[in-house]
């Protein structure tokens, strides 16, 4: 498995989760990361990207100012720190990996995805 996500689960409206995804060096190193989640019965959207340095990261509009991504080049390691979570934000989480320093919102750009971890917000 070169991608492996963990974290999600049951959290109440307004509560914190934090997501992790961890990578292969291979397909770490020197690459952008980011985060895709899909809801049932919608497409998959773009989250939040950091760059192969952590210097630069990118949201979606709907989570700027309560998702913050970062990673551990020496853990080949990508977070998601998602807090004041909204009914909306209930998805499976996706953690995928560019082949390029930096990568924005376009899932095509990605070339590794994780296999997904569940996140629940109960109202």
């Amino acid at each position: 498995v070169q991608l492996q996500a963990s974290g999600g689960g049951l959290v109440q409206a307004g509560g914190s989760l934090r997501l992790s995804c961890a990578a292969s060096r291979r397909i770490f190193s020197n690459n952008a990361m980011g985060w895709f989640r899909q809801a049932p019965g919608k497409e998959r959207e773009f989250v939040a990207s950091v760059s192969y340095n952590g210097a630069s990261t990118s949201y979606t509009d709907s989570v700027k100012g309560r998702f913050t991504i970062s990673r551990d080049n020496a853990k080949s390691t990508v977070y998601l720190q998602m807090s004041s979570l909204k009914a909306e934000d209930a998805a499976v989480y996706y953690c995928a990996a560019s082949r390029t320093s930096y990568s924005g919102s376009d899932a095509r750009s990605y070339t590794y995805w994780g296999q997904g971890t569940q996140v629940t917000v109960s109202s």
